[in-house]
């Protein structure tokens, strides 16, 4: 005789996609318990957007993610869509703004998780925050769950622990376990959207640019983002460098153009007969202690015109492709995401349900589903939270 507590749906963690999943399967009418560790729900969406929550992306498609089986999330993106999200918004009141096709809450990130905890509420689902799992199992009766807040039995389990990234928020690797223990694979990881670091060569050069920002366009396996770079103590950050890092293996060098679009053996031969210098002239297009230190390093400042059409050439090629080969990346500390995760070949694409484990599903971080910068992870975590919030 089992002696705890049953629920129709048991779902493992209170972030954004299992707190979407959670209150779709309470409007179904099923009784569901979330269980989270965390004292609060939801802590990286508290975080997203630096606290403003770029919740969506206006330009939502299977291109943005990164995945071993790419047309996974497909089905999922199709039937939850970025005006769904917003519709919610409405419901709850929740102002919203659009920057360059990127959505953000317009009073923070905090309304975001009031209104999916809320939501929660009114599904009758019962939120766990501080409950400890010390085991998950499954028999002929279901799936069990031990806790230090009692046991737990259900016919489905969700699991929906995000990834390892921001650890100091309690993440870990959980979910993975857990898939592992039932059977099912789990690709390789690495830290995803993440700085790069220098060598210590590098770090000596440009290490105390840090703060500089600039336009730029960085390439990497033959994918090119064109964003800010910025220069930090370590390495490479910003926006560019964070979209490449899910493409970039560890060895390999990556390519910056730091003028995208402008043609800098022109601008320099226009002003080659003048007595300015190369690192005056520099300083109309980067900062000024940018343009002293790129001449102290890759180029020899003097009168431009005393530069040769060929040495001007060269460095115009310098900007365009200044090819850096980071030491390594600043790891799942500061990564915005876990990059694999839980094999999904091993699931319904519809219903984030595994193949080979009736009533078990993942969602969220924990598979193997990467999006870019810019709102699509946690658009992820509501169109995959929904999916499996239909069925289980």
């Amino acid at each position: 005789m089992f002696l705890g507590m049953n629920y129709d749906v048991i779902i493992i963690g209170a972030g954004a996609s299992g707190l979407v999943c959670a209150a779709e399967c309470g409007k179904r009418g099923r009784s569901v318990a979330v269980l989270d560790h965390a004292e609060r729900p939801a802590a990286k969406v508290r975080i997203s957007g630096g606290g403003r929550c770029n919740f969506t992306n206006r330009q939502m498609g299977p291109e943005h993610f990164l995945s071993q089986n790419a047309d996974f999330c497909r089905s999922a993106l199709s039937r939850y869509r970025p005006e769904d999200f917003l519709a919610l918004l409405k419901g709850y009141r929740i102002s919203f703004v659009e920057e360059e096709g990127k959505l953000f809450c317009a009073g923070g990130s905090r309304e975001i998780v009031t209104m999916l905890v809320r939501a929660c509420g009114e599904a009758g689902c019962d939120l766990r925050s501080g409950c400890r799992i010390t085991s998950v199992g499954k028999d002929d009766e279901g799936f069990h769950v031990a806790t230090d807040q009692g046991r737990f039995r259900s016919s489905s389990l969700v699991i929906a622990t995000g990834g390892l990234s921001y650890p100091g928020l309690g993440a870990s690797g959980f979910g993975h376990g857990i898939a592992q223990q039932f059977g099912i694979s789990v690709t390789s990881l690495k830290p995803g959207l993440v700085p790069f670091t220098f060598s210590r060569s590098d770090r000596s050069l440009w290490g105390d640019l840090s703060g500089i920002s600039l336009p730029a366009a960085i390439t990497v396996k033959g994918r090119k983002y064109e964003e800010s770079v910025l220069f930090t103590h370590r390495g490479l950050s910003g926006p560019a460098v964070l979209q490449v890092s899910l493409f970039w293996e560890p060895g390999e060098p990556v390519m910056i153009d730091l003028l995208p679009g402008r043609d800098v053996e022109h601008g320099l031969a226009e002003k080659a007969g003048r007595r300015m210098e190369l690192r005056t002239a520099l300083a109309a297009w980067f900062p000024k202690r940018f343009a002293t230190r790129w001449c102290e390093v890759m180029a020899a400042s003097k009168p431009l015109q005393q530069f040769s059409q060929k040495e001007l050439k060269a460095i115009s090629l310098g900007f365009h492709a200044w090819t850096v080969t980071p030491a390594g990346t600043e790891g799942y500390a500061t990564a915005e995401v876990t990059a694999g995760g839980v094999d999904t070949k091993e699931l319904s694409s519809k219903t984030m349900e595994a193949k080979r484990v009736p009533g078990l599903y993942f969602i969220g971080e924990v598979l193997d589903v990467t999006g870019e910068l810019g709102g699509y992870n946690l658009h992820w975590a509501w169109a995959s939270g929904h999916a499996a919030g239909q069925v289980a």
